[in-house]
């Protein structure tokens, strides 16, 4: 028996197929997802998602948002996404040492608006470089 999979952003359908096993980027940490999972709505993290068909596995960024869970139906809606095998590497890697920067250099100030999207940047950027290398 196999998991029904699908990862929908605004713009796009980034992935629709079936999955062995799914392990989700949850707001208080990962979460593994198996056939005969119970029920669940959970808030998802930027992070990246794990998919595996058999002995291969797939990364997949995520930027936010929602995964629900019913009868072997995962069903994930975030803000974006992007499948790792198209993320360029060096771009990814180049992007996540300048969010790491400008985080940085905010580090010890007092909360702002630009303080919270640059740690969102730097989340952002590490889910892409992670998705990217499969790490």
């Amino acid at each position: 028996m196999t998991l029904t999979l699908r990862v929908l952003a605004p713009d796009q359908s980034v992935f629709d197929g079936t999955a062995d096993e799914v392990i989700l980027p949850g707001t208080t940490g990962q979460l593994g997802i198996l056939t005969g999972h119970v029920s669940m709505l959970t808030a998802l993290d930027s992070g990246v998602l794990r998919v595996r068909e058999g002995a291969n596995w797939q990364s997949i960024a995520l930027m936010g948002g929602f995964a629900e869970v019913v009868a072997n139906e995962v069903t994930v809606l975030v803000n974006g996404a992007e499948l790792g095998s198209s993320i360029n590497a060096s771009a990814a890697q180049s992007e996540f040492e300048a969010a790491q920067q400008a985080a940085a250099a905010l580090e010890g100030s007092d909360p702002s608006p630009e303080k919270v999207k640059a740690q969102q940047a730097l989340a952002r950027a590490r889910a892409r470089l992670q998705a990217s290398t499969g790490a």
